[in-house]
């Protein structure tokens, strides 16, 4: 008897022909719209497998709801929206996405960086307002970036290549991680700093690691107190890492200069939050891994771990596993 499995968001047709030929597939129709609670506490009464994005919260009620679910396979690396715990108790594998957007993502990193360093929304603003009325020296002047000082926390894969991309442009690279990593100190020519000093010495600060109670608004008023009246704040990681009202006042009142933002702690933010009123903030709509190959990617990995865990075999990239 085939398996049920159901999917939380409209996927391309090549994802849910691969699914459909192994399981039997419902799914929410709507591609922009995240299906309601009451529909997810509807449709998981009597899957095996379900296909979820970060935008479902997998609480112990969902999980309460859904007696046959063996795995739920997230199309993102994060999986805080999903109750690990209660999963485990209940002997559910769980599996992310980790790997594959590497890449993508440090490269839309460096894209904020550099964004907001160079003034690039609020100078294509300035154009298109029919502002530009001649050449002046000081006119939309930004921060270099070619060897300046880059603090990056949390040095996991996309760290360790938005360091890749750091040395292209001949910058210092500090580190802080939870684990020090003496090997990779050495194989990318980096150095370990406590968060203190990472935040005190670095012109530009990403943030890009997983989120977790333990580093819920690491970034607040002290630590931005700690930073250069110059340096620009980067966070492709979670919103929830940043004490966002703390930032607000920091960037308004020129403590730090700049920040790039591609993600926030709600999500969509709000088109009234105070930070979107500020010129010296890019923002972006959460598009970290948004390309169309890694997308696709990250979505055949998804699938590929339903297809194994509910054919009786192990996860490939387990969160959790039996």
């Amino acid at each position: 008897m085939k398996s049920k499995v159901y999917i939380t968001r409209k996927l391309p047709a090549e994802i849910v022909d691969k699914l459909s030929s192994h399981f039997y597939v419902r799914m929410w129709q709507e591609e922009d719209v995240p299906v309601p609670r009451d529909v997810l506490l509807k449709e998981i009464e009597d899957v095996d497998g379900l296909f979820c994005l970060l935008t479902e919260t997998i609480d112990e009620e969902v999980l309460t709801k859904a007696p046959s679910l063996k795995v739920i396979s997230t199309l993102a690396v994060g999986y805080n929206h999903i109750d690990i715990q209660a999963a485990a108790r209940k002997g559910i594998v769980v599996t992310n996405t980790p790997g594959v957007l590497t890449e993508t993502t440090a490269d839309l990193t460096f894209t904020l960086l550099m964004a907001a360093a160079r003034r690039v929304v609020e100078s294509s603003d300035y154009l298109r307002n029919g502002d530009w009325k001649t050449w002046s020296p000081m006119q939309l002047t930004g921060q270099d970036i070619y060897g300046a000082t880059i603090g990056i926390i949390g040095l996991g894969r996309i760290g360790e290549a938005l360091v890749k991309r750091a040395k292209g442009f001949d910058m210092n690279v500090l580190y802080y991680n939870r684990t020090r990593k003496p090997e990779k100190e050495q194989e990318l020519g980096i150095h370990y700093a406590t968060l203190a000093e990472l935040l005190q010495q670095s012109d530009y600060v990403c943030l890009l690691l997983p989120y977790s109670t333990e580093v819920h608004h690491l970034i607040g008023e002290k630590e931005l107190a700690l930073m250069k009246r110059n340096a620009i704040l980067v966070n492709t990681a979670r919103g929830g890492i940043v004490d966002e009202v703390a930032l607000y006042h920091a960037l308004k009142d020129g403590q730090i200069w700049a920040a790039g933002l591609d993600v926030f702690e709600q999500e969509p933010v709000p088109v009234d939050h105070p930070l979107l009123t500020l010129p010296n903030v890019v923002t972006l709509p959460h598009i970290g891994s948004a390309s169309i190959q890694t997308r696709t990617n990250m979505a055949n990995l998804a699938a590929d771990n339903l297809v194994s865990v509910l054919n009786g075999n192990k996860p490939l990239t387990p969160v959790i596993s039996k």
